[in-house]
């Protein structure tokens, strides 16, 4: 058995960020002369909303599947989903699809945290995971 120390996980986490930060606004100004627009790049923009669709769709299946049962998250990330992918399309009204987008698919993960938290059938003989 594996066992973490969280401290050091979040003290590594906190360093990792700290880099994060300070790097990316010098990575992102450099990357127009280097040839490469990510802001308003459209397949760029399509990646990481597939990316962020199979990352989500894995998560939500896996609590829907190994622990609650209920699919109020997975509407709720659908519908934010939707409104990412409509933010591509009517772009001229991408701050109002896009705000509510994120809090859709935010919220989404929560309801799955929250719901399965509540799963009275986990840790059992019956959980499948």
């Amino acid at each position: 058995m594996i066992k973490i120390n969280y401290d050091a996980l979040g003290i590594a986490a906190s360093v990792a960020c700290a880099i994060h930060c300070a790097l990316l606004p010098l990575v992102l100004t450099s990357l127009p002369v280097l040839g490469i627009n990510i802001i308003n790049n459209l397949w760029f923009e399509v990646f990481m909303i597939m990316l962020a669709a199979g990352i989500g769709i894995y998560s939500l299946t896996h609590g829907y599947k190994k622990h609650h049962h209920h699919k109020r998250a997975i509407y709720v990330f659908t519908l934010g989903i939707s409104m990412l992918l409509l933010k591509q399309i009517f772009h001229a009204y991408q701050t109002w699809f896009l705000v509510p987008a994120v809090i859709l698919i935010v919220s989404a993960h929560y309801i799955n945290y929250r719901q399965c938290k509540k799963a009275a059938h986990c840790h059992m003989d019956d959980c499948s995971h």
